[in-house]
């Protein structure tokens, strides 16, 4: 654990976990309670006071999370049955902080939405069961309060925020019949006429559901696993709007091509969507789904506002070279343009201030390490790891709304010891036994040049399209054979 800007130092709230086996890792919602497992057991510590609260003997556990005031810890192992085919033991336990005693055991097959819902304050938590939706109040799990019974039940998301809390809960078409979301105020599940809104649309395999902030509306996401016009490898998205008020509206994005990306301003008034055929477009909209803003074309596929909501970021990971812009959302002018080469991960810091990027394994298993940038564009602290040691993950420690105060944006570069980060230059593709060698002595280019002397340059092309299409090596060889 690493103290934040600007000393960057390792904390002595935490003792450092060397073990080998430490891939399960979360903060509560404040930020006071920090849980990980090392293989051998899931502890809890208070970061303040560096108190080991709790340890518990559940070494094969692979997700945690901390109900939102911090009384329940829940805890996931893979879900495994006997030889004889029997069911397995209950694999998802809820364990009370308070006693440490472990309040219920579940059985949760899939890894998949596998944690309860709590709301806000903890009074009502859910869990999808058997296509129903059910509800527990103050913690008890033990008697189920409440049912929501639809067809089909495939997904559910809790409104963030106080009471009254509301839900939205889709149900996937079937039998030529639409697929639809409904939002309803707890415990009001009284069939069709108490939904608060409902929205039913075709071409909808999954969805992702996005509260606001204020719990007055949702965006949806609708995906198709497969675009069966051709045009796009990754499906068919679109993007649907549902108010809590019962109105509801397809977003109308001015581009064709993939949504990549969808995000609500803090202020719970405006989203940003990423869009289209690469180069993607970037749009805000208000809450009657016109446009505000446009920004643009660029090289991006994921939009990240800043926790106070006045600054937004426009980035391309992934497959992309890591650009980023960073926008003053009020004066929609922009602020920076740095590059986080081979990111996968990104999270705006509690502050607003500060951003870090790292490079994750699995998703990349060589350059690991993290970055920690001022969004005017400096960096300020670079971590790489050994080539024979990984990163699996990186957060910020929480903090509650209203602990930091929105600060006036600044467009200058802040100071840092550090050199600006400069994109990575663009080398030809080796393969991963030859990457270590250098380039006269490999293999492939020695047998190559014995078949085809005279002709390396052609022999070399011919060579990477071999790798490329495997099964087509033969009909390549005898390409060059007649060459």
């Amino acid at each position: 654990m690493v103290n934040g800007p600007p000393s960057f130092t390792e904390s002595t709230a935490f003792q450092r976990d060397s073990g080998k086996n430490c891939k399960a890792v979360a903060f509560s919602k404040d930020g006071s309670l920090f849980a990980w497992c090392n293989g051998q057991k899931v502890n809890v510590v208070n970061i303040t006071t560096t108190e080991l609260l709790h340890s518990f003997d559940l070494p094969k556990t692979v997700c945690l999370e901390f109900s939102p005031k911090n009384n329940v810890l829940a805890t996931w192992q893979a879900y495994t049955t006997a030889k004889d085919g029997t069911a397995g033991v209950p694999n998802l336990q809820l364990q009370d902080l308070r006693t440490g005693k472990c309040l219920k055991s579940f059985i949760q097959r899939k890894q998949q939405n596998w944690c309860p819902c709590w709301a806000d304050d903890e009074s009502i938590c859910a869990r999808n069961v058997n296509n129903e939706v059910h509800f527990f109040e103050n913690n008890n799990f033990n008697t189920i309060a409440n049912k929501l019974h639809l067809q089909k039940v495939s997904d559910f998301v809790l409104s963030p925020g106080a009471q009254p809390t509301k839900v939205a809960v889709y149900v996937p078409g079937s039998k030529g019949a639409p697929s639809f979301v409904r939002l309803y105020q707890y415990p009001n599940f009284g069939g069709p006429q108490s939904a608060l809104a409902n929205k039913s649309f075709f071409k909808a395999d999954k969805v992702t559901m996005l509260w606001n902030k204020k719990a007055t509306a949702v965006l949806v996401v609708a995906s198709t696993e497969v675009d069966k016009s051709g045009a796009s490898y990754y499906g068919e998205q679109t993007l649907h709007y549902v108010a809590a008020s019962g109105e509801s509206a397809v977003v109308q994005l001015p581009k064709n091509g993939p949504i990549y990306d969808v995000a609500w301003s803090p202020n719970s008034v405006e989203f940003c969507a990423v869009y289209g055929f690469m180069p993607a477009k970037a749009t805000v909209f208000n809450l009657k789904c016109d446009p505000v803003f446009d920004f643009g074309t660029g090289p991006r596929n994921a939009v990240y506002y800043s926790p106070h909501g006045h600054i937004l970021v426009l980035a391309g990971f992934g497959n992309l070279r890591g650009q980023m812009e960073v926008w003053d959302v009020k004066n929609y002018k922009l602020i920076s343009k740095p590059v986080a080469s081979d990111s996968t991960y990104f999270a705006w810091c509690p502050d607003g201030e500060h951003i870090v990027t790292a490079t994750c394994a699995p998703r990349l298993r060589v350059g690991n390490g993290y970055k920690i940038w001022h969004y005017t564009g400096s960096v300020l602290h670079c971590h790489e790891v050994p080539s024979e040691q990984e990163v699996w993950q990186v957060f910020w420690q929480p903090f509650l709304d209203g602990v930091f105060p929105e600060r006036a944006v600044r467009y200058q570069a802040v100071p840092s010891e550090l050199p600006r980060a400069e994109p990575r230059p663009a080398q030809a593709y080796r393969p991963p036994a030859l990457r270590h060698k250098p380039a006269a002595s490999s293999k492939l280019v020695s047998a190559w040049a014995l078949l085809s002397p005279g002709c390396l340059q052609l022999g070399l092309t011919c060579v990477c399209v071999c790798v490329l299409l495997g099964r087509n090596v033969r009909a390549l060889w005898g390409l060059e054979g007649c060459l």
